[in-house]
């Protein structure tokens, strides 16, 4: 069986925020990723590697169901967190809770992903990935909606660039063109 990929994906505002205040995700209703996308992830996707906070703010609003919110509940398997403190985490039967360095954590997670990939969900957990060149993979989709304040996708000043090959059939360094209006 061949090793799944870790895969950064996540639906970002055109201001730059992955969540709104408080790690909100209601700012993404009614926005819909594009044809084939969620059908191509959830094929792929072995486990989920998130954070504490994120963790937290989904077990409170889903008691005892925040494992089951990985694409709307439309993919099961396992969901990790990564924290200091899994002693006081809100349980969730489908969670496991891991207290470890985040490369450990990866590797878990890639070993329970049985070949297909592992997903991070944290903004937190990906920076640190990104710091240690961990990521195979970023994925972001990006939003026609601004928030103005909330978890920022990146937040790592004094980091030197960290430059990403674009996949698609043309030249990967060419800059994507976005373009919208007032709706």
């Amino acid at each position: 069986m061949g090793k799944g990929k870790v895969r950064w994906h996540l639906m970002m505002s055109l201001d730059g925020f992955a969540a709104g205040p408080g790690h909100s995700m209601d700012w993404m209703a009614g926005v819909k990723a594009g044809r084939g996308v969620v059908q191509e992830s959830i094929a792929s996707l072995g486990a989920v590697l998130g954070g504490r906070s994120g963790y937290d703010a989904l077990a409170e609003r889903y008691p005892g169901r925040a494992s089951k919110q990985p694409y709307g509940g439309a993919w099961s398997g396992p969901v990790f967190v990564l924290t200091h403190h899994p002693e006081d985490a809100i349980p969730d039967p489908g969670v496991t809770f891991l207290n470890c360095d985040v490369a450990e954590a990866v590797e878990i997670g890639l070993a329970a992903a049985e070949g297909k990939d592992l997903e991070l969900h944290s903004q937190d957990i990906a920076r640190q990935c990104v710091e240690r060149d961990l990521i195979d993979e970023f994925r972001v989709h990006l939003a026609p909606v601004m928030l103005g304040s909330g978890v920022r996708l990146f937040d790592c000043p004094g980091i030197e660039p960290v430059r990403w090959a674009r996949i698609h059939d043309g030249d990967p360094a060419e800059a994507v063109d976005l373009r919208y209006r007032r709706a």
